[in-house]
């Protein structure tokens, strides 16, 4: 194992961080927890902006590599460590994040990523940014600094309340440290396209996952299906030969456009203000909804470009199984994510009392995401 930093700092770093909080509950007022702020476009991130209740605990400075060890495939680094530095050392040592997280910008942190539970197209056959953390260290709304979880894979036993901070949006503590396991980069990668109408293209990705390929991405965008493969030269070649279609002109920056969302799709102001994400089955057939798709994680993850109003929306995605929620553009009087069912509010009330009973961290996301 690889010691990046030395434990006095990590001491000095947290301690700060924790006489913040405990500062901040003296005085009665909250805290809004900020890090690279690549991710403050996102719905509802701007609803406290003028409180002068709230007050910005910047965990930035809070960086470094505490461990990492390429034979055991973990790594432990501090939140406010830039991604760019956690993956360009990971591609020292031929490895990588499983989960492809986008960035959105050049000062994007491990401890947004994780807050945030954002993945990029390799998620539904590498995993989730959930799947990744093998554990993680927080200040808790009592002041508390807290460790769950584990450093490396055999540590890691039972029900792990570290995946709980992925995608919480800071209302549960302010992340310290996040341990991730991470995976080796493959040998070979390909992307192929193939001409298809919307239908057919969510059928015959779902069709593919049940096959035996290295699929690692399956897309869909304006009359073309992107089917990208990983691994070794003959299992590509192999690939190639049974699938067909033609390869991609630029398969990397196909994939990363998407993944940052600098493709037209995102960009076109014209296509619709407001950004829908909608999580359903992939094997799900095409909602009637006025506005342009995007279909990413072979039709598991759709962007819609939409005007519509948010309860059409909800109520479409809900009859077919799945959820929509804003996730950029346009105001929509704080309805920017479906309702939850009764008692997974419940639940939801219930952990946040647990670690943060005072609601001192990050209002604005308690109100509007969870």
């Amino acid at each position: 194992m690889l010691a990046m930093s030395q434990p006095n700092d990590n001491i000095d770093l947290t301690e700060s961080l924790r006489e913040q909080v405990a500062a901040a509950l003296k005085a009665g007022y909250r805290l809004i927890i900020t890090g690279g702020r690549t991710k403050a476009f996102l719905a509802g991130a701007e609803n406290d902006r003028g409180d002068a209740s709230a007050v910005e605990l910047d965990g930035s400075g809070h960086v470094g590599i505490v461990s990492y060890d390429p034979a055991e495939l973990a790594l432990t680094a501090r939140a406010g460590t830039k991604l760019s530095i956690i993956e360009g050392i990971l591609a020292e040592n031929d490895q990588m994040l499983a989960f492809e997280p986008p960035h959105f910008g050049a000062e994007a942190t491990l401890g947004g990523t994780v807050a945030c539970g954002l993945s990029g197209p390799r998620r539904p056959f590498a995993g989730s940014a959930r799947d990744s953390v093998l554990g993680c260290k927080l200040i808790n709304g009592k002041g508390e600094v807290l460790s769950f979880g584990g450093q490396v894979m055999k540590n890691v036993a039972g029900f792990d309340l570290s995946r709980l901070m992925v995608g919480a949006r800071g209302t549960l503590g302010v992340l310290l440290e996040v341990s991730l396991k991470v995976i080796p980069r493959p040998e070979c990668e390909t992307t192929l396209v193939f001409r298809m109408k919307p239908d057919e293209a969510l059928s015959t990705m779902n069709r593919w996952c049940g096959q035996p390929w290295p699929w690692s991405a399956l897309a869909y965008e304006d009359s073309w299906t992107f089917a990208r493969l990983s691994g070794s030269e003959a299992a590509l070649s192999s690939a190639r030969q049974g699938l067909g279609g033609e390869p991609a002109a630029d398969g990397p920056g196909f994939w990363f456009r998407l993944r940052e969302q600098r493709g037209r799709f995102f960009q076109y102001p014209s296509l619709g203000e407001r950004l829908w994400r909608l999580s359903m089955a992939s094997a799900t057939p095409t909602i009637d909804l006025p506005g342009h798709w995007l279909y990413d994680w072979g039709g598991a993850q759709r962007w819609l470009r939409s005007d519509a109003p948010p309860e059409a929306i909800f109520c479409a995605a809900a009859k077919a199984g799945g959820h929509a929620g804003l996730f950029r553009g346009g105001a929509c009087h704080g309805r920017v994510r479906q309702p939850i069912s009764a008692p997974q509010r419940v639940l939801h009330e219930r952990l946040k009392a647990a670690f943060d009973p005072l609601g001192l961290f990050n209002p604005h996301c308690l109100r509007t995401w969870v």
